[in-house]
């Protein structure tokens, strides 16, 4: 079985907003899990990438991750990294063809960007916290640094807001952020609960950044879990082992 991605057609080069489908882990981590460091047997998880990368066009080599932080740190980068060496970082851009920028989730948002002018592509992990903190602009000036002008996003599959129950103190650290933050706070069933919308709010950001053409599939990634891992609904079955999706673009 060949590995099940999504696509956009406004990001104009491959990519792909990848399942849980079409891979050979097991268990929990069934099937197609790409986090090198979430417990799975990594003979499978190099399998699950070596799919992924195949399937656009990429030597295994070729495609490279990040140790995810929740920050803002943004890498360019010119050459391939060892499997697992990533720095500590959330995006990725280059203006390199054949190199893969892949991020990880399993509900956090995963955003791909694309320059077809200028030649430059970037990706990004984006959760409330980077989010907010900044790291869809600090991709968007990553990319500008490289010459593009003309970026498009999309904003991939992420926990939705009918699943995404938060409480006051992460609305009372997003509302500064943007003038119009309310909006994407709806009240939640107790009344000191609200729901957020991430893939919402990650457009506001981008489209306060200056990148009109922003796009978002709008899938959730709780509710559906014949095609998504999801932190959340992990937690709501009383935790245990994970796997995580993998979003990816290149030149």
């Amino acid at each position: 079985m060949s590995p099940e991605f999504l696509t956009h057609p406004a990001l104009g080069t491959r990519h792909g907003f990848f399942t849980r489908r079409g891979g050979v882990s097991v268990g929990p981590y069934a099937s197609l899990n790409a986090n090198l460091s979430g417990g799975d047997d990594p003979a499978h998880v190099s399998e699950n990438r070596a799919r992924i990368a195949g399937a656009l066009g990429l030597a295994a080599d070729r495609l490279l991750g990040l140790k995810q932080v929740h920050g803002t740190n943004v890498i360019q980068v010119e050459t391939p990294w060892a499997v697992g060496r990533g720095p500590a970082a959330d995006a990725l851009v280059t203006d390199r063809p054949g190199i893969g920028l892949g991020v990880i989730t399993a509900d956090c948002a995963p955003v791909l960007f694309h320059d077809a002018a200028a030649g430059v592509v970037g990706a990004a992990h984006a959760g409330w916290r980077g989010a907010a903190a900044g790291v869809l602009e600090a991709t968007v000036a990553a990319m500008a640094a490289l010459g593009a002008t003309h970026i498009t996003a999309v904003v991939g599959p992420c926990i939705g807001p009918e699943s995404y129950e938060v409480g006051p103190d992460l609305r009372g650290a997003v509302l500064p952020t943007l003038p119009d933050a309310a909006a994407f706070f709806r009240p939640g069933r107790p009344p000191d609960r609200f729901q957020f919308d991430l893939a919402g709010y990650c457009l506001a950001r981008l489209r306060a950044a200056g990148i009109a053409d922003a796009h978002a599939l709008h899938l959730d990634t709780r509710t559906d879990d014949t095609r998504f891992y999801s932190h959340r609904r992990r937690t709501l079955s009383g935790g245990g082992p994970i796997g995580h999706q993998l979003s990816a673009i290149a030149l």
